[in-house]
């Protein structure tokens, strides 16, 4: 069967053939298909058709051949041609040419060649462009198909020539440019795309290529263009007649088209242009006559080094003179490399295998020339012609062209990657990136944004080989960005701003430019620089947001971004770290980096460019990262980088310093060890040579000073002149410095070099001088030619001078004389630059050049970092501007969007600096969110309405307190913002409820608000209904005003949902996950928001003083880092309080709560229980009014915690303030902190008006249970109390020796008391310094009280003895109930809620709230209750104090043994424990008896009988028996005497009969115990003075009632005893004369003073006749009493108010008037010695009955 194509083939012929015969009909022109040449091919072709089965058993050639003939011819016209292309583009779509055919190779070169060749004759232009429509279409084709890579290079540049020319050719109409355009589009991204499958060619075989293949940007001169052409001088064959007639060769229209013509291209090799001139190609013979002269100015391709002297035009001039030093070999590090010939595999010994899966091998061609297909140097030179299309500078770049070049540059570095490819790469490095610099520059702004594309595209791919590419392009962008130019478009602003931020995003480019900048001693600070500008450009100087303003902070907010998603990454995965070496090598791969990329242009001989090329190449291909020299590693620490930075501050300084006077900055850098000391010229030398910033002319002064001639020689060796001509190596030289003007100087500095020179190249010259003459004179000819000043006055000296002035010069030979053509032409050519000499472009270019230099040492590395390295310093570094930046923002804008990119800004910084502990990063962040809540500026009464109806305020305040839950752990300073915005919100009440709730001992609900609740005056609305009103929101807000309008109302509801949303609770139950630094700052911040003296608010201090507490209790496990705090502000509010007060109130039962939740831990309860000190420590008015505050607290305590309690000192504490508190004792004087003479007269002041509910009680179940095995537990641990002078002290029982009694006789009766009194152990009261107190307070501390004494395990060796002395004290403050207080009512009970103070100076606020009328649940109740309470109240007091009392008295003896053996039994240390009946007796019987006695004492009758009742049984429990005489003896004298003595006393004028009883039962008392204990008491030498004090108490009883019932029982009580004596043969004597003792006589001598019959009743027979009963009045020792307080007998109310209004009075023991007296008498009677020391003796009565009732006993 046929194949299907050849039918395509004849068909094609058919309809071609058709057309040419119908042309000549048409055209009148005779057609011999013989003589046609090309119907002749078409009629072979046919028959050869025809004789085959399959298309491809002929060469594609045959059957292209006759199309491409008419393609080529310049006889046939448009349309035929069109047609014969329609031929040719079908059949490459069709896929007729088969890429594997050996011929395939051969068939499409033809095609190129004839399609980019081809001619016709033009009709009209619309034709004309259909037909270059269709050539268009064919190169499309071609290239694109996949039997175009058998195209050779030149054919691929021919192609791409022949677009570019329909593509500028302005007179072409729009459509057609426009096809041209994305017809290049297409080919430059198909050859690009392919770049990965090409090598890098031989060396020297690119060598060779490339002379043949240039792509000319010139020539497209109007005058050159679509001239009728042709390859070879000869006439049109045909002739187009112009309509008038004539023959016009000149018409354009008219005349056969050839596009090869004015081609870009054009073979040398035909041209016949000499080598030299190929830089300025037009066609050599054009119908215009165009001369050669007209010279094309396109950027000269790096390898054609001979440049053409006849350029004139001013980009000629630059490029003539642009200078580098790079690819001189000096630059390479590895001199060895240049041996190694590594010749890469060319393109032309592989297959390539397109992405159909053809493979295409090379083709030969029939004379055996090898047809390869195209490689790199076809993209090579594509892309040098795109490059040099951008040169601004190029007076033949139009504006399109430049556009399309810069267009397709982007395909093309989009297409592929450029880096690998050396050759590629030395292009980007010089001209690319110079024409991009320079289009900045312009004013066209779509150039300039295609300029900026490109550079985006260029440095995020290959910044690695552009370091300092990059840094200029920077700083470039920089200035356009700061630029104050009006002439500077806004659009040029965004855009570069636009382009930073493209930059900034990607990942690790701001890291990588902080470590090679920032971190390199010789280039800018980019980042810190870039960082400024961007947080200044962020910032608008109107005020007004504009685009560049939001840009800026994106940038900033990118670097943030991307350190935070880093710190996230870290957070997530901190386990799975993947190792930095591996990341490391990864980079290493990726990144090839070279370090002597060579590639600058400079026009040295062939062979140079070519080494440098190969061993960049070669160092390319070392795989292994390189490290800068700078660095110890290839990722140095932060610290190692600070230590740079800070280096780099010293450099810079020192080369300031050079720069103005060299020495002085050599000297400065050695002073701060930059340099050593003593100077080393070496060193010099190469800070000399690597320091860029340093003034050439300085160094030319330095190096050539005669002191620094070492200095001089080092400076030389720093560079390398091995195998560079002589003129070569003085460019190098003489560019390094600026050379003084002086002749010997520059003698010096050239001898220098040409004596190195030599040297180092093996001495090429005769001698040292030839040398020297030939440097010099080079500088001779450098002058000549360039310098414009010479040039004037001479004509620049030729060749043949040159020569001729160095005739024989050469050691008197002649010097080689083609190095001296070289050397003259290389210096005509090229001047010789001198630093800082020239200006404009030579200027520009030397710069150029240098940057390039440094780009090829190792100075030009460039480090890849992993992302995330070095993200803590780049955060404290941008972090100040950027918060700054995003305040601003926040502040100004009013666009949701924005505020929440603000806000997300927040947040992520202040994740970072939770990441990286920066907490004053942290701190810095709330204060500026605290700012922007305006809770600190609004004035409080408009507080809700501006913060509920401001959205940006509420979204802060969300921020700020969610930052603040989330990463407090790094907050300090911003504690304290925090604080006083909720302090704020407390003001204005928006705190939720539970924040202004607090426990509260003394309310029946145990809550009590801090608020108080407002309500209009003239309204009397109870407080709590006023608070349900605040809730609601339905109340009037303030007095005197209409209700708050709708929007108010709404906005308060929205303010109060946005702070509930807040949860600013959270910020204190939280508190304990905080580290403890934050923790301290959050109490430091509360103790010092706390209000100043001047804008004092009790409620306010009182909300931050509960916030602290709350805060304290949520940290109860690590509570002993801040007690000490706590304790010091408590300690500043209770004791340094003058007066009482709310604040005062609340930091007292905060202490307490304190104490009850923090006991139970081991290591911090004894710092508490210290603390509680604080309480005594308080004035003692102040601690009145706090009384039933702390009474409720107490009992809480010791029932939560008392098996807590250990220590005497605790228990003291505990003990003294229970005293304090319910008896009104005035503190102990030790504790109080201000002098001792503390205001007495404060009794006035604070009389309590008694509330007498009752409150249930506040027990909050602390779940403790206080059990034996608990109190084992603690006994093992239980500390010992050592018997020092000081416990003594405390313990409440005073040793009164004789000296102290001895001492207080000799106070005057009017003195002031002492506060800390003496203890009178002889009275039955402890003589204490009673104040008032409160009555709820005294029935509180007794319950207290109780619960330790009936709890066998509370009572403790260490609080036995304190429990006795505060029973006493209750006992006393409880008598005749608590006559002191209870008398005195109807004074003002302070209100801690209705006063609390407010001194508020803010103008704002002041006024309304001084004026609200504040109503509290007042604790104050009606007299009428206090009436009915108080007696009861009192009455039950007493009785439990007996029960007490008692029940401690006959538990007494078992509670002692108990611990002594338990002592013994574990052997503890400390004071014995003894259970003798001595220590019983002192510390435990004789004080509760006398507590027992003292309540027999009671106005009461029921508590007096009672009290007897006890007294009674408790001195005749069996315990007592084991007491020996001297303790019976002490039992009367302070127990029962004081007793008898005090109810001589009227107590209770109302109940004359139940005194009398009780008199009587006093009385029967004594007598019972005296004869129950008889025998021990006779065995003491005082029996006698105890027997006559009974005596003088039986006598005084006889006449102190009104009633017989004393009269009656005293002397049968007294005949009971005498009896009993008598019988037991007491009186009798066996030495008197009568047979009776001395005591027998004084008896009687007493008795019958009130009894003179009795004698005679009871022993009649020992009555002595003539004895007369005399009666002498003497006082007899008595035991002193010392009543704490008068009893009044009768008095009018009046009298009694009057009296007690005067101060509490203190009783002190008195001298009395009257002497203790002695009864005459002849034998001694040895009285107790203390008996008759003891002071304050009771008058006895001298009559019968009492002289005056309504005289008080009392003593002044």
């Amino acid at each position: 069967m046929v194949d299907k194509n050849i039918y395509i083939v004849q068909g094609e012929i058919s309809s071609v053939v058709g057309a040419i015969k119908r042309n000549s009909r048409s055209t009148h022109t005779p057609l011999d298909e013989e003589q046609d040449p090309l119907l002749n091919s078409f009629s072979h072709l046919k028959e050869v058709l025809n004789n085959i089965k399959a298309l491809s058993d002929v060469e594609p050639n045959v059957f292209l051949r006759p199309f491409l003939e008419v393609v080529r011819s310049e006889d046939t016209t448009g349309p035929i041609t069109g047609l014969a292309l329609t031929s040719v583009n079908k059949f490459l779509s069709y896929g007729l040419i088969d890429a594997n055919h050996e011929g395939a190779a051969e068939g499409i070169e033809n095609m190129a060649d004839a399609v980019t060749h081809a001619r016709f004759v033009g009709t009209d232009s619309a034709s004309d462009e259909v037909v270059l429509m269709k050539i268009l279409q064919v190169l499309r084709t071609l290239l694109l198909t996949p039997v175009g890579a058998h195209l050779t290079n030149e054919s691929v540049c021919e192609i791409m020539q022949s677009c570019f020319r329909i593509c500028f050719e302005m007179r072409l109409s729009e459509l057609l440019r426009k096809s041209a355009e994305h017809t290049l589009v297409d080919m430059v991204q198909l050859l690009f795309s392919r770049l990965p499958q090409f090598k890098e060619e031989a060396k020297s075989f690119v060598g060779t290529n490339m002379k043949k293949l240039k792509m000319r940007a010139g020539g497209m001169s109007e005058s050159s263009k679509w001239k009728k052409q042709k390859r070879s001088p000869r006439p049109p064959r045909h002739m187009v007649r112009s309509q008038s007639g004539q023959m016009d060769s000149t018409q354009p229209a008219s005349l056969s088209n050839n596009l090869s013509g004015g081609m870009l291209f054009i073979d040398q090799q035909q041209s016949g242009v000499p080598d030299s001139v190929s830089s300025s190609v037009s066609s050599p013979t054009t119908d215009s006559g165009l001369d050669t002269s007209s010279k094309t100015t396109s950027k000269e391709d790096l390898t054609d080094l001979d440049h053409s002297s006849t350029t004139t035009t001013p980009s000629e001039v630059e490029r003539a003179q642009s200078a580098s030093v790079e690819s001189i070999p000096e630059v390479l590090e590895d001199r060895e490399l240049l041996a190694e010939q590594s010749d890469s595999a060319s393109v032309h010994d592989m297959d390539y295998v397109n992405p159909r899966g053809v493979r295409f091998t090379q083709s030969t061609q029939k004379d055996g020339a090898a047809l390869v297909p195209y490689g790199l140097p076809c993209l090579r030179e594509l892309f040098r012609f795109l490059i040099s299309l951008t040169s601004p500078h190029d007076r033949h770049n139009t504006d399109v062209m430049k556009h399309m070049g810069l267009q397709l540059l982007t395909v093309a570095l989009e297409s592929a990657s450029i880096a690998p490819y050396q050759s590629l790469l030395s292009l980007v490095k010089d001209e690319l990136c110079r024409h991009l610099f320079q289009l900045l520059n312009v004013d066209r702004i779509n150039l300039y944004a295609a300029s900026i594309r490109v550079a985006f595209l260029l440095f995020e791919g290959m910044r690695g080989h552009l370091k300092f590419q990059l840094e200029m392009y920077l700083k470039k962008l920089m200035d356009i960005i700061t630029s104050e130019n009006p002439k500077l478009p806004y659009e040029m602003k965004e855009m570069a701003l636009e382009a930073l931020v493209q930059l900034w995003r990607i990942p690790s480019f701001v890291t990588e430019l902080y470590i090679n900048y920032d971190c390199d001693f010789y280039c800018g600070n980019l980042f810190e620089d870039l960082t400024k500008l961007l947080s200044k450009n962020a910032f608008p100087v109107s005020g007004q947001l504009y685009t560049t303003h939001l840009l800026s902070l994106e940038a900033l907010l990118t670097v943030i971004d991307s350190t935070e998603a880093h710190c996230q990454a870290k957070v997530l995965n901190s386990a799975t770290q993947q190792d930095q070496s591996e990341t490391l090598t990864s980079q290493g791969e990726g990144s090839v980096s070279n370090c002597t990329d060579a590639s600058t242009g400079n026009k040295l001989h062939h062979d140079k460019e070519l080494e440098v090329l190969m061993i960049d190449q070669i160092i390319s291909e070392k795989k292994a990262p390189k490290k800068p020299q700078r660095f110890s590693s290839i990722l140095p620490d932060s610290q190692e980088l600070n230590e740079i930075r800070n280096r780099k501050k010293l450099l810079i300084t020192g080369t300031e310093q050079f720069n103005q006077k060299p020495k002085k900055g050599v000297e400065f850098l050695q002073q701060k060890g930059l340099l050593s000391s003593p100077i080393d010229s070496a060193e010099v030398a190469q800070w000399l040579r690597e320091n860029p910033c340093l003034d050439k002319k300085m160094i030319g002064e330095y190096i050539s000073d005669r002191n620094n001639t070492d200095l001089l020689d080092s400076f030389v060796n720093t560079f390398t002149f091995q195998g560079l001509r002589i003129d070569e190596a003085l460019r190098l030289y003489v560019e390094a410095f600026r050379m003084p003007g002086e002749a010997p100087v520059i003698h010096r500095l050239l001898e220098t070099f040409s004596d190195n020179w030599q040297k180092v190249n093996g001495f090429p010259f005769l001698s040292n001088d030839a040398g020297f003459t030939l440097a010099y004179a080079v500088i001779m000819l450098n002058t000549d030619q360039h310098n414009h000043n010479v040039r004037k006055q001479n004509i620049p000296m030729t060749v043949e001078q040159f020569k001729k002035n160095l005739k024989g010069m050469n050691g008197s030979k002649e010097f080689d004389q083609d190095m001296l053509e070289d050397i003259y032409n290389a210096i005509k050519n090229e001047e010789i630059v001198m630093p800082d000499e020239q200006i404009g472009m030579v200027k520009e270019n030397y710069v150029w050049s240098l940057l390039l230099h440094r780009g090829a040492t190792s100075e030009g590395l460039f480090l890849h970092v992993p992302p995330g390295s070095y993200d803590s310093d780049l955060f404290s570094m941008t972090w100040g501007p950027t918060i700054a930046a995003l305040s601003y923002v926040f502040d100004k804008s009013l666009d949701d969007t924005i505020i929440q990119k603000a806000i997300t800004g927040f947040r992520k910084c202040a994740m970072i600096s939770a990441h990286y502990g920066f907490s004053d990063v942290f701190d810095n962040l709330i204060i500026s969110l605290c700012k922007f809540t305006t809770l600190s500026s609004e004035s409080v009464e408009n507080l809700p309405t501006v913060f509920g109806s401001n959205l940006k305020a509420q979204v802060a305040a969300k921020t700020v307190f969610n930052l603040a839950h989330r990463h407090g752990d790094i907050l300090r300073e911003g504690w304290k913002n925090i604080m006083e915005s909720m302090l704020q919100l407390f003001r204005a009440e928006l705190l939720p409820k539970a924040m202004v709730e607090v426990e509260d001992f003394v309310e029946p609900s145990g809550k009590l608000s801090l608020q108080r609740e407002e309500t209009p005056s003239n309204r009397g609305e109870s407080a709590v209904l006023s608070f349900v009103n605040w809730l609601t929101l339905s109340g009037a807000e303030q007095s005197g005003h209409r209700g708050p309008s709708t929007e108010n109302q709404e906005a308060k509801q929205a303010a109060l949902l946005c702070i509930k949303q807040c949860d600013p609770e959270k910020l204190l139950t939280e508190s304990k996950f905080l580290q403890l630094e934050s923790l301290q700052e959050l109490m430091k911040a509360l103790i010092s928001v706390t209000p100043d003296e001047d804008t004092y608010d009790e409620e306010d201090a009182a909300f931050c003083l509960e916030m602290l507490l709350r805060i304290i209790m949520e940290n109860r496990d690590r509570v002993s880092c801040v007690w000490q705090t706590v304790r010091d502000h408590l300690c500043h509010l209770c004791v340094h309080a003058t007066e009482s007060c709310f604040l005062v109130e609340r930091a007292v039962v905060g202490l307490l709560r304190l104490a009850i939740r923090l006991l139970r831990r081991e290591d911090i309860s004894s710092q508490v229980l210290l603390s509680l000190r604080l309480l005594l420590m308080m004035k003692p008015h102040v601690l009145s009014r706090v009384s039933r505050e702390v009474a409720y607290g107490l009992h809480e305590l010791l029932k939560t915690n008392a098996a807590n309690i250990h220590s005497t000192e605790d228990w003291y504490t505990l003990f003294s303030l229970l005293e304090c508190i319910g008896a009104g004792v005035k503190p102990p004087a030790s504790l109080q902190v201000s002098s001792a003479s503390a205001d007495n007269d404060t009794g006035a002041q604070s009389d309590s008006e008694l509330s007498s509910y009752h409150p249930s009680e506040v027990s909050l179940d602390r779940g403790y249970t206080s059990d034996s095995e608990v109190y084992t537990e603690h006994g093992k641990s239980r500390i010992p109390r050592s018997a020092t002078d000081v416990d003594v002290a405390n313990s409440g029982w005073l040793v009164v020796g004789k000296d102290d009694l001895e001492s207080s006789k000799t106070l005057a009766a009017g003195s002031k008391p002492q506060t800390f009194p003496l203890v009178n152990q002889y009275s039955l009261t402890l003589g204490q310094d009673m104040g008032l107190h409160d009555t709820k307070s005294l029935i509180k501390c007794v319950e207290s009280l109780s619960f330790i004494v009936r709890d066998a395990a509370h009572v403790t060796p260490e609080n036995f003895e304190l429990c006795v002395k505060t029973i006493r004290v209750f006992v006393e403050a409880s008598l005749n109930g608590g006559y002191r207080t209870h008398e005195k009512k109807k004074s003002h009970k302070y209100d801690s809620k209705s006063s609390r103070l407010r001194k508020r100076p803010r103008e704002k606020e002041g006024v309304q709230r001084r004026a609200r009328v504040s109503q509290r649940l007042s604790r104050n109740h009606s007299d009428e209750e206090e009436d009915e309470g108080v007696p009861a109240s009192y009455h039950t007091v007493s009785l439990q104090l007996l029960d007490l009392m008692h029940t401690l008295h006959t538990r007494a003896a078992s509670i002692y043994s108990s611990w002594a053996e338990e002592q013994r039994h574990l052997e503890t240390g400390g004071k014995k424990i003894e259970a003798d009946s001595q220590t019983l007796w002192s510390s435990c019987w004789c004080p509760l008896l006398q507590g027992m006695a003292w309540l027999c004492c009671d106005a009461r009758r029921q508590v007096r009988m009672q009290a007897l009742t006890y007294l009674q049984r408790a001195l005749l429990v069996h315990d007592l028996q084991t007491l020996d005489a001297v303790e019976w003896e002490s039992c009367f004298n302070k127990v029962l005497f004081p007793l008898l003595t005090k109810l001589l006393d009227n107590i209770s004028p109302a109940d004359v009969g139940g005194m009398e009883e009780t008199r009587m039962r006093a009385c029967t008392l004594l007598s019972k115990v005296f004869l129950q204990h008889l025998s021990p008491l006779l065995s003491l030498p005082t029996f006698a003075a105890l027997w006559l004090t009974i005596l003088d108490f039986m006598d005084k009883y006889m006449h102190a009632g009104s009633s017989d019932l004393l009269l009656e029982a005293i002397p049968e009580s007294l005949k009971n005893m005498l009896l009993v004596m008598d019988t037991a043969g007491i009186f009798l004597s066996a030495d008197s004369r009568t047979g009776y003792s001395a005591l027998w006589e004084i008896t009687w001598e007493r008795i019958d003073c009130f009894l003179p019959h009795l004698r005679e009743e009871l022993f009649k027979q020992a009555v002595m006749p003539g004895d007369k009963p005399v009666c002498t009045y003497r006082s007899s020792p008595v035991p002193p009493s010392t009543p704490p307080m008068p009893t009044p007998v009768k008095m009018s109310s009046h009298e009694s108010l009057h009296q007690l209004t005067q101060s509490p009075l203190i009783l002190q023991p008195l001298a009395s008037p009257l002497q203790v007296g002695v009864p005459p008498m002849s034998l001694p009677i040895i009285l107790n010695p203390a008996l008759i020391e003891a002071t304050s003796p009771v008058p006895l009565l001298p009559t019968s009955r009492p002289a005056d009732p309504a005289d008080p006993t009392e003593v002044k």
